[in-house]
């Protein structure tokens, strides 16, 4: 409801100056973000405790790797809506228009995309309504087997009978002990450090390449200064640029990591996507000038493409996977939260820490005699070092290929150590 409300109220951002309106729509945007983090660890959750250990990750992936559609759609709805008004307005794409340059018109079109959102959300709302809890919640939180037998039940279309049902003892302490608790943290402590750091580091570097698309693809020659396009024509180009890599490098990168996450496992995928995000982006930063000249500008973009990619059969899919595998139910949807929100507070530092420092030191070196795009170049390397943060941090998390929820998080673990067959059998 959040999405569809916020996405609505994104587009009808009002105000009487510029400032007012960039106001209302941070503010509709901060609420859409809340509705996002509430869905991002139950989407999670609800289908890792439906998929079996066999197929899970790719279950799991798969529910993320739908985020490259999504990008898909978002392309294109901005190439489709910039298009219309382009012929509308008869905007040419080749020409320089500094004084019609933004078009009153111009302000239906953002608004438009942003609203767009709402319907992806509104069509999800009715089947979310219907879904119950996932039976190991309603099993091991809320207690009620014969619940989640019936749940279950409703879920698959298949008649299920409960055919066993064995209390959990008194002294399991997989009942007893809270978030943050000494037990928690001795079992936990370094998982969630390993999921929050690793995701923390990925969001600066995902996010900052993504915010630095239409700068970096400027500076190579790929597209035209912002400058000499009218606003129209500029979200066309862009919009275009960011589709493109998104079919080349993201989309594939998402759905290579569905296919091969249960055969190589969430621990060497995550490995492989920060050592080769790191390596590319090292390739891109250390002859950064050579990539700027117009016949090299082919070999960067698809380059900076293989960054996407390597980010998506990598730390982007697996930081999303693995923190609803290791936790126990109870704080499963929480610490994948906990871990995302710390993903998040990364792309905040990479959305307005390394793009500032940029531009900033862009023009601070270009002043000072220094060739320009120095800056860029300067923040590339940087990223570069926190890809490889993220590959030393990496080994904080376990391996969960092939194992159960309960083995992963030793939910069924008693005092001394000892394993309790506390489970619901069903025939179906």
């Amino acid at each position: 409801m959040l999405m569809v409300g916020c996405s609505i109220g994104s587009g009808l951002s009002f105000g009487s100056s510029p400032t007012f309106v960039i106001a209302t729509l941070c503010f509709f945007r901060f609420w859409l973000g809340f509705g996002i983090g509430g869905d991002y660890p139950l989407s999670v959750t609800i289908m890792s405790e439906y998929a079996n250990k066999r197929t899970r990750g790719a279950f799991i992936a798969s529910v993320f790797a739908m985020q490259g559609f999504g990008i898909l759609a978002g392309g294109m709805m901005a190439i489709v809506v910039s298009s219309i008004f382009r012929a509308l307005y008869h905007a040419d794409p080749y020409s320089v228009d500094p004084i019609g340059s933004t078009v009153p018109q111009a302000d239906y079109v953002w608004r438009i995309i942003l609203m767009f959102g709402a319907i992806p959300a509104a069509l999800t709302f009715y089947s979310r309504m219907k879904m119950p809890d996932t039976p190991r919640y309603t099993a091991l939180v809320a207690k009620d087997q014969t619940k989640a037998c019936q749940d279950m039940a409703k879920v698959l279309n298949v008649e299920i009978k409960e055919k066993q049902q064995v209390a959990q003892p008194q002294n399991n302490r997989s009942s007893k002990f809270a978030l943050f608790s000494k037990e928690f943290l001795r079992r936990h402590g370094l998982h969630l450090l390993g999921t929050a750091s690793t995701w923390f580091l990925l969001d600066i570097a995902y996010y900052s390449q993504n915010l630095f698309q239409k700068d970096i693809f400027s500076a190579v020659g790929w597209l035209p200064l912002a400058s000499s396009m009218s606003a129209l024509d500029e979200l066309y180009k862009i919009a275009r640029a960011q589709t493109l890599i998104a079919l080349c490098g993201t989309v594939p990168g998402y759905w290579v990591t569905v296919f091969l996450i249960d055969h190589i496992g969430r621990f060497a995928i995550q490995l492989i996507g920060f050592f080769f995000m790191t390596v590319f982006m090292f390739v891109l930063a250390i002859p950064y000038h050579h990539w700027t000249r117009p016949e090299n500008n082919i070999g960067f973009i698809v380059i900076y493409g293989l960054t996407f990619f390597f980010a998506n059969f990598g730390p982007n899919s697996t930081t999303f996977v693995i923190p609803a595998e290791i936790f126990p139910a109870r704080f499963r949807s929480t610490c994948h939260g906990i871990s995302a929100a710390e993903g998040k507070a990364g792309a905040i530092i990479g959305a307005f820490g390394f793009l500032y420092a940029s531009q900033n030191q862009d023009k601070a070196k270009t002043d000072a005699g220094y060739p320009p795009g120095i800056g860029m170049r300067n923040s590339l390397i940087v990223l570069g070092v926190i890809s490889i943060l993220g590959f030393f941090f990496t080994f904080l998390v376990p391996e969960s290929k092939g194992k159960s929820l309960e083995e992963m998080s030793r939910e069924n673990e008693v005092e001394g150590d000892q394993v309790q067959p506390n489970r619901v059998e069903v025939t179906v």
